[in-house]
């Protein structure tokens, strides 16, 4: 049996929307378009606004800009359909992130809180559609992240072969995954800061979104002894389960770590990116020390000089996902696409290994769409 679905992402990147519309057959995951939608300016100040761990925020303002992302998210739905000339009434559904505002796993009223109303999807694009993924996990014991490990398993894993899949969006996670033959748990969790940091930095000196290429941090000369001293954090020496976000890796966690004043912006970049890299691959080497191949998506991807890090601290191969089957830039946005699926056929999403629940549950909340699709 064919099926259609929509998968929706918006990450702690904050640039824009990415749109997977997925074909499943007989148990085969298979692209059909994508698309890409950056955020104009004005959105993009207000998603950093509202999601600074420091924000006061005018419930107004809150609604408001919650409305605006889901006339988003459906504005992209009916972009997407138009260029692959399929009809929305082929789709069963859409599986939608939405865009992380506040991530909040470790307190005694634990939350996380996404935005871009489902009800606005649902309603414009009349699909089906299955959003607010993380709290069911929470609501189960659970981190409520990272929830991509689980299809992760589903399309990487290997008969043989020890991998581990890392995504590097602006958070960085990794999903260890243990040959097929040995059926041995996945396990999963947040490494630390992605992208994020050196997003925040360049966008502070040089008002550039990312650093292109890793080239600016190339450009400087990393500083070991500041990013020991960074690694000494307690989220770095702490076990998994975990999770983290941008309302704690951010700008204000590097001034209260360092004396910026003391380094060349270009030496904190660079000892930014190699940061990034080493607590990856510590990880890797800590908790799948077996890893024969490492298999990388997400943003990430674009920093070759990232990547020359990381590929420096392992001994095995270090590749995109492409060469697997999916290109990197498409791997989160067709998870959720997987993970409606999982949803509206009853079954779990969430690994309890990976996310620290105390068993697996079906994820999500489903907004009911005007049809039924064909099948």
């Amino acid at each position: 049996m064919t099926e259609l679905y929509i998968g929706l992402m918006s990450g702690t990147s904050l640039d824009g929307i990415d749109a997977a519309l997925v074909e499943f057959k007989d148990n085969q995951v298979q692209l059909i378009a994508f698309e890409y939608q950056p955020f104009p300016d004005a959105i993009k100040n207000q998603l950093e606004q509202i999601s600074d761990a420091n924000a006061m925020i005018f419930l107004q303002d809150y609604g408001a800009i919650d409305t605006r992302m889901g006339l988003l998210f459906a504005q992209i739905i009916e972009t997407l359909l138009a260029k692959s000339c399929i009809p929305a009434t082929a789709i069963r559904a859409v599986g939608s992130h939405g865009q992380t505002i506040y991530h909040e796993p470790n307190t005694d009223l634990p939350f996380s809180l996404q935005i871009g109303d489902p009800n606005i999807i649902a309603e414009k694009t009349g699909i089906t559609t299955i959003a607010d993924f993380r709290r069911r996990d929470i609501a189960a014991g659970g981190q409520g992240a990272p929830l991509v490990p689980a299809f992760h398993q589903a399309v990487f894993s290997h008969e043989t072969e020890h991998r581990c899949v890392v995504n590097i969006g602006g958070i960085a996670n990794i999903t260890i995954l243990p040959p097929v033959s040995q059926s041995t748990a996945v396990i999963g969790f947040d490494t630390g800061m992605g992208n994020v940091l050196m997003d925040q930095w360049i966008q502070k000196h040089q008002s550039l979104n990312y650093d292109q290429q890793g080239n600016w941090a190339k450009s400087g000369a990393i500083n070991y002894e500041l990013v020991e001293c960074l690694k000494k954090d307690p989220y770095f020496q702490a076990d998994p389960a975990k999770s983290t976000g941008k309302e704690y890796f951010s700008l204000p966690w590097i001034y209260q770590n360092i004396n910026v004043t003391n380094y060349r912006a270009e030496d904190i970049q660079a000892s930014l990116c190699y940061l990034t890299a080493t607590t990856i691959t510590d990880a890797i080497k800590k908790y799948a020390p077996a890893t024969e191949r490492v298999l990388i998506c997400g943003g990430g991807i674009h920093n070759d000089y990232l990547l020359q890090l990381i590929e420096q601290n392992l001994s095995c191969p270090v590749s995109s996902t492409e060469l697997y089957g999916i290109h990197p830039d498409h791997v989160e946005a067709i998870a959720f696409a997987w993970l409606a699926k999982q949803t509206l056929t009853n079954l779990t999403g969430n690994l309890k290994e990976v996310t620290g629940a105390k068993h697996n549950v079906i994820l999500g909340g489903i907004y009911q769409g005007s049809w039924t699709a064909s099948l």
